[in-house]
């Protein structure tokens, strides 16, 4: 478990931009210690522990690109087509120990080693068969064409995977063709999210008139899951300080992110906060973002904890923006957000200097083709409607004041960020 003391993330004055909280975030945070080893089958989306190097070449023999006729380009006529004797034939996985005599050709297929002094295959569409068996080669191919030499990939020794790589599909597919068949890769993060409040209940359960399902913890829950971290349920408990403080230092002992949403604002009903500073230290963020201005960051016990608004959009938001680089540090990676798109906003909007925004929007396409983004019909920290019914969100700058219909804005995907 990272360790912070109490202190680490103390701020005090106006509301700073994001970036300054992520920066913040890397300078305090280091990756969660352990390692362990994984079958390929379950190393996709683990975050690798140690470089990766190959031991091996790919390709590790020369072979054929193309189905068709193995040569030695030496032996063909440049001005004139070339027929030449079959001598043989060798599919993939195949050895062939006949070499070529002069005006020789192999019939080879994708994949087969290439026989001993052959240097040029034609592809099978571009030659013919005459009426004595013989293959007929047009001319002007160029030597070595569709042929694969050793290491054309990956060469024996190369660097391949980097520590803090989180692996993909693709990097599995390496892995298995370089021969290793495990991955040593970091521990999972261990994360335990909490709701409180005695205005919610848990889904199923007997619900007044006046109370809520409570929703946060299933959405927070879901996407710790989808960013590969060991999620624990430390449940949902009713407004009493002292059993809130009881269950957070408990956590604390096995964790290494606690998180919550709702609560830890100055409020006389925020009864988070005055759990946090019981067992803890508390500092409260006024993060310059919309949704999401209440972000509470603290130490419990040596743990960081990160306390996120209770609307349901602006815990969403603030979970992408600050939780997410945070897990990414955690876990052994650098804090990246992805690369938006650029879009044409469909729509009018304003909005304050100094604050970056994120707004809710679906991805369309003009009749040219082009991207267009459109802005969801309504505003509002509290719509869970204004998640399940876009694609994304448009995200404004510190620096922009309005968006104008036409105008290039930066769209990112939902999709993106898990």
């Amino acid at each position: 478990m990272a360790q912070l003391t109490n202190d680490c993330f103390a701020f005090s004055g106006p509301p700073i931009p994001l970036d300054d909280i992520v920066t913040l975030l890397g300078d305090r945070l280091v990756a969660v210690e352990g390692t362990e080893t994984v079958s390929l089958s379950g190393a996709d989306g683990r975050v690798l522990a140690a470089d990766v190097n190959a031991p091996m070449s790919l390709p590790p023999f020369t072979n054929s690109a193309v189905d068709g006729y193995a040569v030695r380009h030496g032996d063909l006529s440049p001005d004139q087509e070339n027929v030449f004797s079959v001598a043989g034939r060798v599919q993939a996985g195949q050895t062939l120990d006949v070499g070529l005599s002069p005006a020789e050709a192999i019939r080879i297929f994708t994949g087969a080693a290439m026989p001993a002094g052959a240097d040029t295959v034609y592809m099978q569409e571009d030659t013919r068969i005459d009426g004595m068996g013989r293959v007929v080669l047009p001319m002007g191919l160029k030597q070595g064409a569709n042929v694969r030499p050793v290491g054309e990939d990956i060469t024996n020794g190369k660097s391949v995977l980097g520590a803090g790589h989180r692996m993909r599909p693709q990097d599995v597919a390496v892995l298995g063709a370089l021969g290793f068949t495990q991955a040593v890769v970091r521990r999972r993060v261990r994360v335990g999210v909490l709701s409180t409040g005695n205005e919610i209940v848990e889904p199923g359960e007997v619900r007044a008139a006046t109370q809520l399902f409570d929703s946060n913890r299933l959405m927070l829950k879901a996407m710790l899951g989808r960013l590969g971290c060991e999620v624990t349920d430390l449940g949902l408990l009713r407004d009493d300080p002292a059993a809130i403080a009881a269950a957070l230092k408990a956590a604390a002992a096995s964790l290494d992110l606690i998180l919550t949403s709702g609560g830890v604002s100055t409020g006389e009903a925020d009864y988070v906060r005055d759990a946090v500073e019981t067992v803890g230290t508390l500092v409260f963020w006024r993060v310059a973002i919309k949704p999401g201005r209440p972000v509470a960051m603290g130490v419990i016990e040596g743990i960081p904890f990160i306390g996120l608004p209770g609307n349901p959009a602006a815990s969403f938001v603030t979970f992408v923006t600050i939780v997410r680089p945070a897990l990414q540090l955690l876990g052994g990676t650098p804090a990246q957000m992805p690369i938006p798109i650029p879009a044409q906003a469909t729509f009018s909007y304003s909005k304050k200097a100094g604050r970056r925004e994120y707004v809710r929007a679906n991805l369309t396409r003009h009749k040219d083709g082009t991207l267009a983004v459109a802005k969801f019909r309504r505003e509002g920290a509290g719509l869970l409607s204004s998640l399940i019914e876009t694609d994304g969100f448009v995200v404004l700058g510190e620096d922009i004041l309005s968006v104008e219909p036409g105008q290039t804005v930066k769209f990112m995907p939902y999709s993106s960020l898990f």
